[in-house]
């Protein structure tokens, strides 16, 4: 965590964070143990007021599987080069029930679809489209809420647009 462009919060640093924000971003982490990028949202209390909520229901409160939310994240973090990203979704991937061959297949320039079901191929269909060129085919979202429904593709895409603000927010500063 050297390189990182901003001095990460500590223990010591004044001021300190409001208690329940605090207490909210350690119950997000197994053993309440702070990461990079808490430490680094913490320079900001709104900022990390406003991404725990938003990313805690992304994480935990979609209707979306957690295994596909997951296969989004790190797919966001293989195209945006966010390398904590991964680090970070790679094993709550595994434990979410993905294979280390998916995970595998995540990091090529243009996925191999054949490890993939239907509905991961369409997931990664949008999660490409809308990470690389930001614009979405009609067809690609057409696909989607055949397989999934209309809340489940909507979670779809705020999962990848979410993920592609934390992976730019970690690539930007270098966590």
């Amino acid at each position: 965590m050297s390189d990182v462009r901003v001095t990460p919060w500590q223990e010591d640093t004044f001021p300190a964070p409001p208690a329940g924000l605090l207490a909210k971003m350690r119950g997000r982490r197994p053993g309440g143990e702070l990461i990079g990028i808490d430490r680094v949202l913490l320079r900001s209390f709104p900022l990390a007021t406003g991404w725990n909520a938003l990313l805690g229901r992304v994480r935990a409160a979609f209707e979306l599987d957690l295994e596909h939310r997951e296969l989004i994240m790190l797919r966001v973090a293989v195209l945006n080069r966010a390398d904590f990203e991964w680090n970070v979704h790679h094993p709550a991937y595994l434990e979410a029930g993905g294979t280390e061959e998916k995970a595998r297949a995540l990091e090529a320039e243009h996925v191999d679809g054949s490890v993939f079901d239907e509905e991961e191929r369409a997931l990664l269909a949008l999660t490409d489209r809308s990470t690389r060129q930001v614009e979405v085919d009609g067809e690609v979202i057409e696909q989607l809420k055949a397989l999934f429904g209309e809340a489940r593709t909507v979670e779809a895409v705020a999962t990848v647009a979410a993920y592609n603000m934390v992976s730019r927010f970690l690539v930007a500063l270098a966590v």
